[in-house]
């Protein structure tokens, strides 16, 4: 099968196995308008896809995903029509994954911030590196962690713990993410995607029927949990884009690589 993606996104084909590479590895992998957009529609690409039983996702690089493009996040001050499109698409994004059919294997070989973040902690297996680290730092810049901190960590984690990493946006290094439930295992860096493809290949084995109807089922607990409060969360993110703050944090920013 033929992906129609931008090149900041890539599907590899391996049998029944399909690896979807974050690509651009020279930015860390941030997400601007061409890779949120692809984010947004490959799981539907991947579904068409007959011959594909399970997936892969990872970071082209030494990133997973760094978060938002700063450039493309700041032209949002100006531009009410590309802010509001971008929230649209990220609530699409969380959708498409939680309805996505087949068993998506998140392999994170570095950072994963913000929607990276979001992403990965969605997948339904999440293999972090040693050296990887999950953050999301939306109220460090001012806006609310609508895009899914707030509204499914509570689901993974106790309270407690997930709050004070989403109030300060610290790093949460990948043994303590599987401490507290936001990953799977970690792995030596250079075993993670082996490992990966070996859980996939098992996964593919498996009668698939029986495989998809048990994550449908198993999702439609996150699903239900999940209308009210991301509803509510991508509402407060949009009001949190228009205040001063955020324009400020994210101007004080200057050069720096934004992390969304």
């Amino acid at each position: 099968m033929t992906y129609d993606l931008p090149p900041e996104l890539i599907v590899e084909s391996d049998g029944p196995i399909r690896t979807v590479v974050i690509n651009r590895p020279g930015d860390l992998n941030a997400v601007n308008k061409d890779l949120h957009w692809a984010l947004a529609n490959v799981w539907r690409q991947l579904a068409a896809d007959r011959d594909a039983a399970v997936v892969v996702l990872t970071g082209a690089g030494r990133a997973f995903s760094a978060g938002g493009d700063l450039n493309w996040i700041t032209s949002f001050l100006d531009d009410p029509v590309a802010r509001d499109e971008s929230v649209r698409e990220g609530a699409e994004i969380i959708d498409e994954m939680l309805r996505f059919p087949l068993p998506v294997i998140a392999a994170v070989n570095g950072p994963a911030v913000g929607l990276g973040c979001s992403m990965a902690v969605l997948c339904d297996v999440v293999l972090m590196s040693e050296k990887a680290h999950f953050a999301d730092p939306h109220v460090a810049v001012g806006l609310v962690a609508g895009d899914g901190g707030a509204a499914f960590w509570p689901l993974l984690t106790p309270i407690l713990r997930s709050r004070e990493y989403l109030y300060t946006g610290d790093k949460i290094p990948a043994a303590v993410a599987v401490e507290i439930g936001l990953a799977t295992r970690t792995t030596a860096p250079d075993e993670l995607l082996p490992t990966a493809h070996a859980l996939a290949g098992r996964f593919a084995a498996q009668p698939s029927e029986a495989l998809r109807s048990t994550k449908r089922i198993v999702n439609m607990h996150l699903s239900q949990a999940l209308s009210g409060p991301l509803q509510a969360g991508f509402a407060a993110e949009v009001a949190t884009m228009q205040s001063d703050e955020h324009r400020d944090k994210l101007l004080a920013l200057g050069g720096t690589a934004a992390r969304r």
